[in-house]
């Protein structure tokens, strides 16, 4: 059976879309939920799922990334499993994957990060904004 969401790091990270939660939580069960679009959405609420919101502005997109980025590193470190998504698990799911990837030394650079992510989710987009954000978390990645 094919997922519409994937597998960041074995058995413990999963990323895609916001369409894809619940067939998420039947298959994996997450412990937590990061969302990263910008609008709240109502959600379930048995749901365990933080609003990690990743806001357009370029002045505070890297501050809003790197939150998102540390509650997905915090959660994994705590042994929780994790989903994360925006509206179609592309642009800032998969920026989040990109930094997740470098937070937890899988990846040395933004480049093999993005190279990684989208070997395990072809359809992530990147956008310039977002790595020029990233460059400013990782200065050295």
């Amino acid at each position: 059976m094919s997922k519409n969401y994937q597998e960041l790091i074995k058995d413990r990270i999963y990323f895609g879309g916001a369409e894809d939660v619940k067939e998420m939580m039947e298959q994996e069960n997450a412990d937590i939920i990061f969302d990263l679009r910008v609008k709240k959405f109502e959600a379930d609420s048995s749901l365990n799922r933080v609003h990690s919101p990743i806001v357009d502005s370029k002045e505070e997109q890297a501050k809003t990334l790197k939150q998102a980025i540390d509650h997905v590193v915090n959660a994994y470190q705590n042994d929780q499993k994790v989903y994360f998504h925006c509206g179609g698990g592309n642009t800032r799911a998969g920026t989040v994957a990109m930094g997740t990837m470098i937070a937890l030394n899988k990846a040395k650079t933004i480049e093999e990060a993005e190279e990684m992510t989208r070997a395990i989710r072809p359809t992530i987009k990147s956008n310039p904004d977002m790595i020029e954000a990233l460059k400013k978390i990782f200065p050295n990645a």
